[in-house]
């Protein structure tokens, strides 16, 4: 039976404030719960209904009944399972940027984008993700759903990005709608691919410290594409050229 303060907690962690405060998020859903898990993700505490049947880990199950998930729940159609993780911040080590393929994303602020972005990363077996303070909260419910299960296996940095990019030496490709035409980059092992929201672009800071911009040609009418799909594009073009 959850106490009442056990029940506050739970629900407040659906504030990032809290989460920060705390050093916990959570996370609802049996698919999803069950794709953390499979990636081997270690969860605190596990609270699940009767009907729960998936596979617990190295977590203490704390079995409730629906009507307490209900008031548990952070979505109008509770789940039957829901699992409190310590959220980790990754410091950014010095010169972590020059080795290998980043992926960095500059202000995009749409949760579920930055879930498949992750996606992305994970897809082509990124060595990391930067996310700038001013995107979505990696911690997001939204954002780990929207992951699939990559919010476990990717390395993700949260840092401020210029700094970061005008502290590294590696080719800084930068998507913008009057760069060069992607199909036609030169291979790069190490290099920051930076990605920004699809309402603003590049923010003028980020702008001042890449490389090289790089667009993908439009042959329809389209104004433009959305940033996950932009950055598949650009991932699986500079994989190829790099016989990776």
């Amino acid at each position: 039976m959850l106490t009442k303060a056990e029940l506050a907690r739970l629900r407040s962690l659906r504030e990032k404030k809290q989460r920060e405060a705390e050093g916990r998020f959570v996370v609802e859903g049996e698919k999803v719960v069950g794709e953390l898990l499979a990636a081997g993700l270690a969860f605190e505490a596990i609270y699940a209904t009767p009907e729960w049947t998936g596979a617990q880990g190295s977590a203490p199950v704390t079995r409730i009944t629906a009507e307490e998930m209900s008031r548990a729940s952070h979505f109008p159609a509770p789940s039957t399972v829901l699992a409190v993780g310590v959220l980790a911040r990754r410091p950014l080590a010095p010169k972590e940027l020059e080795r290998g393929l980043t992926l960095a994303l500059d202000g995009v602020q749409d949760a579920g984008n930055v879930g498949t972005l992750l996606r992305v990363a994970d897809w082509f077996g990124l060595d990391r993700v930067l996310l700038s303070p001013d995107s979505a909260d990696l911690f997001h419910q939204k954002v780990i759903n929207a992951s699939m299960g990559s919010f476990a296996r990717v390395r993700v940095h949260t840092a401020e990005l210029a700094p970061a990019l005008a502290s590294t030496a590696v080719p800084v490709l930068g998507c913008d709608l009057t760069g060069k035409d992607v199909h036609t980059i030169a291979a790069r092992r190490n290099a920051v691919i930076v990605i920004g929201s699809e309402g603003r672009g590049l923010s003028p800071a980020v702008q001042a410290l890449v490389t090289e911009f790089v667009t993908i040609p439009r042959l329809g009418g389209a104004e433009s594409l959305n940033a996950a799909v932009a950055a598949a594009i650009v991932c699986d073009n500079l994989r190829r050229v790099t016989g990776t």
